[in-house]
């Protein structure tokens, strides 16, 4: 079969990144699609450990912490509340400010959850030896830092 007359070059950058977007992609779901026996979506579970490890925190604050807009962390927070996993305390100084806490049963799945995501991220991981894990955060952090210099 012959190719298509209209098929490009792909140029190294376009390539490089379909590569990391597909990797990524199949990664995430290899991490995240256990937390579905906690009935934990991935931002809900992001949510849970950020107040695991960091304690409660306004809900900006979780936002950025996470990666998430203010907008959907909102619903985010809205379905953990609704499940009894969080609550929101109104700032006294200033009403228009919550914090976010985990209630016990939150903290009680988190602490469940959290060692099991932890060997679940060491397995997928470790198909990578030592060294590339080193190579994948490097090149991650220079991504990272050539965005934040716009």
């Amino acid at each position: 079969m012959k190719p298509s007359k209209r098929t490009r070059k792909v140029s190294p950058e376009l390539q490089s990144f379909v590569s990391l977007q597909t990797a990524a992609d199949r990664v995430a779901r290899d991490v995240y699609g256990p937390l579905t026996r906690y009935r934990l979506t991935m931002s809900q579970f992001s949510v849970l450990q950020a107040l695991h490890t960091e304690g409660s925190m306004y809900q900006i604050a979780l936002a950025r912490h996470i990666g998430k807009t203010t907008g959907n962390l909102t619903t985010v927070i809205d379905n953990l509340e609704k499940r009894g996993l969080v609550r929101r305390v109104r700032e006294q100084r200033d009403r228009r400010y919550y914090k976010v806490e985990p209630t016990p049963e939150g903290r009680k799945l988190i602490r469940k959850a959290y060692p099991a995501h932890v060997r679940q991220v060491e397995r997928v991981m470790g198909k990578l030896t030592a060294g590339e894990q080193d190579m994948l955060s490097t090149l991650c952090t220079r991504l990272h830092e050539t965005e934040d210099e716009k």
